[in-house]
């Protein structure tokens, strides 16, 4: 990664001299870029000149480089200041604002840009040409040279950014200014600062005080105190902090739903009054502000208009999404309001309360932003809707004539595990939905990738969001033709230096242990691939756990039983990453593709149609790939094994986390059949467990025989139970049915 260059550009007599420079190894890759031989080297008597409009970016440039070299260069005007040995930020022609144009040779540095924003962009491009070192502090005999180059350069999408889940877990304000830092330097330009939910309000309102007295901290299962929150100081520090990096700060204050910490702060803003306390677990919760008192719509208003004194931006996010309507639905003055504004049913008193918020907002000069359940009931129209549903709601928004930001669960949710969404699945996300037209195709403002919090304090952000922010980066700056996976993975090997030289503690580009099954005649193949090539794996079958006198890992396991597999990744010697585990199940219906009555979602396929018979046990990680997901509908599998074969048992497992709509089914029946076409019913095993029961675990549904029954066919029903009930925070939404396997018992 080393490179020998000449001395000088275009110069003929130039002498060769030997000396290190770092790789032209941009992230994301620039449109345009042209090599020179000939090299900048950075040095104490460097100077920068900026012009009147570059300022700030030039005060920006000093500031890395000072605590990087030590070297104090004192940004000028550019008329006072020399053309050699120099650093010269002007203003450019283009219109576009985060354009530039980046000129180094072996005289000097030129960023032209016509913006400051491009100017910012300009800059970190630059910095990527010098050592990594630049991204450390106080380094010391380090060569900072340059590789001469042109870059032409402007992003694809105009929004390109980063929610930040403060809410579920805190984040600290150096830790919240930390990621403005790494956004910037990866040329991504918003932080969608998530401030308000039902586990903790974390913005400072001065009218309303109990709402960081009461609402910013929750009592834990041990009776400590948790949460946290930020001053309107300590928000202007960091909206500062992020102008003088071109990062423009969106904050999100969530209505109606996700506001259980406002209500228990403040009850009359319900419908019924409560108490409440602020929320403990996750999840969606039926309290949610009252949209038939006017007394809401003043409180709101009084908060916003305190936020948008905070945040210059054009936009304001207020969430809409995962409001359930059971408490308007039972509400009188709820009810009145659909009645008194001519409205057809919640979803529509919905769209008002949106509505309301967006006219407020409008005559602040702002613009609003909300989930893409802000659609539900009719669009308000100028709101720019965050399409996560999938990409359904990006698609009505520009129909619609709404622009829209793109963040899928599929691709954007750093949240969930590396097995849903690695690093190589976000560099095929594609922003534009299929099927739109051209002038539908401009609304689509950009994306985002979300850093939800729930299960991600904040000392494991990092582990999350890098390195797949990467792909999220190339992905919303470069164009589709720019883009190519096994170049930008190579690139990636040497960005580590630079994630290294700033402290990030990345995680993996993929899962380091992926466990790959086929079946052998009655026997299961276990091929385990490695995420990375320099690990070795050790693995045990007993349920102990593995260490490096267990088993190592060489050739394919062959499992002639049900068991559990374990599997430590070590890299010298040392544990990588915990412990990967997966549970097998053997049976006749392996490998077999059952025929389903009711399709499964989309979401939660499990693999496929094979999902339920692949021998694959699912685990309480109802995302981690093994569970097949029925909305609202009932299971119906039947399968064909092929010939009559004696059945000794049949188990089902099924998954209940009610925080998230999924509960066990009502019952399971089993029927048998020698034809395919009459069945007999064998069993039909009710639940036992209460859907109240919290937490996520796994239930089987078993029927064992007295002795074993002939047959070639087998029908399994689940019955789900439709919609959620009564006591439910959901109450009346499709409920989930999740199902992992269908074991017939040799």
């Amino acid at each position: 990664m080393l490179a020998l260059l000449l001395a000088a550009c275009g110069t003929p007599e130039s002498t060769e001299v030997a000396i290190t420079i770092p790789p032209v190894s941009l992230l994301p890759v620039p449109q345009h870029m042209e090599m020179k031989g000939c090299h900048f080297e950075l040095n104490a008597e460097t100077t920068i000149s900026y012009a009147p409009e570059m300022e700030g970016p030039a005060q920006y440039m000093a500031e890395i480089i000072e605590r990087a070299t030590g070297y104090q260069l004192s940004p000028q005007p550019i008329e006072a200041t020399a053309t050699e040995n120099a650093i010269v930020l002007s203003k450019g022609a283009t219109k576009n604002n985060e354009a530039y144009v980046l000129s180094v040779d072996e005289h000097r540095v030129t960023i032209d840009a016509y913006h400051e924003q491009g100017a910012y962009r300009g800059i970190q491009t630059f910095f990527q040409l010098l050592p990594p070192a630049i991204y450390s502090t106080g380094q010391n005999n380090v060569q900072w040279v340059a590789q001469g180059i042109t870059v032409t350069d402007e992003p694809r999408f105009k929004w390109r950014g980063l929610l930040l889940d403060c809410c579920r877990h805190f984040m600290e304000k150096d830790f919240v200014k930390r990621y403005i830092d790494l956004l910037a330097f990866h040329k991504m330009n918003t932080l969608h600062w998530h401030l308000t939910e039902d586990q903790g309000w974390r913005i400072e309102i001065k009218k309303y005080p109990k709402l960081t007295e009461i609402g910013a901290w929750r009592t834990l299962n041990d009776g400590t105190n948790y949460g946290g929150f930020y001053t309107q100081e300590d928000v202007k520090e960091v909206v500062a902090y992020a102008k003088s990096r071109g990062i423009n700060v969106v904050p999100e204050i969530e209505l109606p739903g996700h506001s259980q910490a406002a209500v228990a702060s403040y009850p009359h803003l319900s419908c019924t009054g409560g108490p409440f306390e602020v929320e403990t677990e996750w999840g969606v919760f039926k309290d949610i502000y009252c949209a038939g008192n006017d007394s809401t719509f003043i409180f709101l208003e009084d908060v916003l208009t305190e936020v948008i004194d905070l945040f210059p931006g054009d936009y304001i996010h207020i969430g809409g999404d995962e409001a359930p309507k059971y408490r308007w639905e039972n509400c009188s003055k709820c009810q009145r309001r659909i009645k008194e504004e001519g409205l057809k049913d919640e979803h529509e008193l919905q769209s008002y309360f949106i509505g309301r918020i967006a006219t407020f907002l409008e005559s602040k000069g702002k613009k609003l932003i909300g989930w893409d359940e802000i659609i539900e009931g009719g669009l308000v129209e100028g709101a720019t809707v965050q399409s996560w549903r999938g990409m359904e709601g990006a698609i009505e928004a520009v129909q619609h004539g709404n622009n829209t930001i793109v963040s899928p669960t599929s691709h954007a949710y750093f949240d969930y595990d590396l097995k849903s969404i690695d690093m190589a699945k976000v560099y095929t996300f594609e922003p534009v939905p299929e099927g739109v037209n051209e002038a539908e195709a401009a609304r689509v403002l950009g994306g985002e990738c979300n850093m939800w919090s729930e299960r991600a304090p904040q000392e494991t952000v990092d582990s999350k969001v890098f390195p797949r922010i990467l792909a999220m980066s190339e992905v919303l700056w470069s164009n589709e033709s720019k883009r190519n996976y096994t170049n930008f993975h190579e690139r990636v090997q040497y960005h580590y230096q630079r994630l290294e030289a700033m402290g990030v503690d990345y995680g993996f580009e993929t899962t380091p242990v992926t466990f790959e099954p086929t079946f052998n005649n009655q026997s299961l193949v276990i091929d385990i691939q490695k995420g990375m090539s320099n690990l070795e794996l050790h693995y045990t079958l007993d349920g102990s756990a593995p260490t490096t006198s267990a088993k190592k890992y060489e050739t394919p396991i062959t499992l002639s039983g049900s068991g559990t597999l374990k599997v430590q990744a070590f890299k010298d010697g040392n544990p990588i990453g915990p412990v990967f585990e997966q549970t097998y199940a053997l049976h006749y219906a392996n490998g077999i593709i059952p025929e389903l009555t009711h399709p499964y979602s989309e979401y939660y396929k499990a693999g496929g149609d094979g999902g339920l018979t692949n021998g694959v046990r699912g685990s309480t990680d109802f995302r981690d790939g093994q569970w097949q997901g029925y909305w609202g509908t009932n299971l119906e599998a039947t399968i064909d094994l092929g010939e009559a074969k004696p059945i000794s048992t049949l188990t089902t497992g099924f998954l209940q986390y009610n925080n998230a709509w999924i509960f066990l089914p009502e019952w399971v029946k089993y029927e048998y059949s020698d034809d395919g076409v009459n069945f007999t019913e064998y069993a039909t095993v009710k639940n036992s467990v209460s859907p109240k029961e919290k937490g996520q675990f796994i239930h089987e549904f078993f029927a064992d025989f007295e002795k074993p029954i002939v047959a070639r066919y087998v029908r399994v029903t689940a019955k789900n139970m439709g919609k959620c009930p009564d006591w439910h925070d959901a109450s009346g939404s499709d409920a989930w049915l999740f199902v992992d396997e269908i074991v017939i018992g040799r």
